[in-house]
């Protein structure tokens, strides 16, 4: 959820601020880049020199930084621009009650009452103050601007104390944002099965029959999917690629058995299938457990087919929505049409060999959405994420009409 995002983190002045080295340390695990802003008072609970080593960017303080005889301007406008998330923790009593009236003397302050993105804000302050009337008036004026509170937690105080008001740790925060940028994503609660990549079908422990996918449509669709709210399981054949998301499952598997098998144990959990690997047809009927030596000048290998997986979930289809893929070489459209019948799918990605820049090992792809009506809408070269967000986007048309 927070891969690629860009993360302002506000830091203010209480002693919950030692935990924002975590905290950033955390939110760059995830994948977000992050540029921190502190108040004055926050420097005398953590270093600025500590947090801008572990940002590499430098900690913004003032309006104006003078260094050197220059004068640079930390322009708050262009800060509230640039995030896709506000988050402010710790956040005091003090900002709290200043943001909720509009008070505006320090950059943080000024920074937020510019922001155009989410704002959230995670309270730090001793137990009395929590339950105060006036910051439980704070709390509900900022939630009632958008503003998304994040609970303080309850525990050891700095005052000795025992009870609310303890910052929520590094991890909880993250994983709070994280369900509640879910929330509002159109696959949150959906669960989804994507094949991808070759197999590879053993001759002997040296040789197999594959082909030259590599998976890259696939893990596109998954990472794409994943970032749109939905839980993901990812059957791939063998493949380089790597996936790393916290709503992607990532099963591997080498041949179409396997795949199979672990297609038809998922299948019934499923609302959505895309089914993109490149699955063999076939396969040696006997693979020889030692290498095959050279002998004559030619050998023969007796084939038998494989299940077809695709043809197999068209079947046993309940309430699943089910998309098949076709590369194709002549006849695309009647070849793909044929497919959407024989095989029950609700819709079918059609690319050709014959499309410069689509295919196997290539970072584009050129397709045609055709759905089970046969409604066709074709699309220009892209990138492979590029065409998955189409891909998803033509998915999502048809399951909401």
């Amino acid at each position: 959820m927070l891969g690629g995002k860009k993360i302002l983190l506000g830091i203010t002045g209480g002693i919950a601020a030692y935990k924002t080295t975590f905290l950033v340390r955390v939110l760059i695990k995830a994948g977000a880049e992050v540029r921190v802003i502190m108040t004055r008072s926050a420097g005398d609970f953590v270093s600025p020199l500590t947090l801008a080593t572990l940002s590499k960017h430098k900690v913004l303080i003032d309006f104006i930084d003078r260094e050197d005889r220059s004068v640079d301007w930390n322009n708050h406008v262009e800060l509230g621009l640039w995030a896709d998330f506000l988050l402010i923790a710790p956040a005091t009593a003090n900002t709290l009650s200043k943001m909720a009236n509009g008070t505006c003397d320090n950059l943080l302050l000024a920074t937020y009452l510019s922001a155009k993105c989410p704002v959230y804000f995670a309270p730090a302050m001793d137990l009395d103050m929590y339950r105060h009337p006036s910051t439980k008036a704070t709390f509900e004026t900022l939630q009632g601007f958008g503003n998304i509170m994040i609970p303080a937690t309850k525990g050891e105080l700095a005052s000795g104390l025992h009870g609310e008001g303890r910052m929520a740790e590094p991890e909880e925060i993250i994983a709070f944002m994280v369900n509640h940028i879910r929330q509002g994503l159109p696959l949150t609660g959906k669960k989804v099965l994507i094949t991808a990549g070759p197999t590879h079908e053993a001759i002997d422990p040296v040789r197999f029959i594959g082909n030259h996918a590599t998976g890259r449509m696939g893990f596109e669709l998954a990472r794409a999917g994943a970032d749109l709210g939905a839980e993901i399981v990812l059957i791939t054949g063998p493949t380089h690629l790597k996936i790393d998301h916290p709503l992607i499952e990532r099963i591997s598997v080498v041949s179409a058995e396997d795949m199979y098998k672990a297609a038809i144990m998922h299948f019934k959990q499923t609302d959505i299938v895309i089914a993109a690997a490149a699955v063999a047809d076939y396969r040696p009927k006997l693979a020889s457990d030692q290498k095959i030596k050279k002998s004559g000048e030619t050998m023969q290998l007796e084939l038998v087919p494989n299940t077809d997986i695709l043809l197999t979930l068209g079947q046993q289809k309940e309430k699943q929505f089910l998309v098949g893929f076709a590369l194709e070489t002549e006849n695309e459209l009647e070849n793909a049409k044929a497919k959407i019948k024989k095989k029950n799918l609700d819709a079918i990605v059609l690319n050709s060999l014959q499309d410069e820049g689509a295919g196997f090992g290539v970072e584009t792809n050129k397709i045609t959405f055709i759905d089970k009506n046969f409604t066709q809408k074709p699309f220009e070269l892209k990138t492979k994420a590029e065409v998955a967000l189409d891909i998803w986007t033509e998915i999502l048309s048809r399951l909401h009409a």
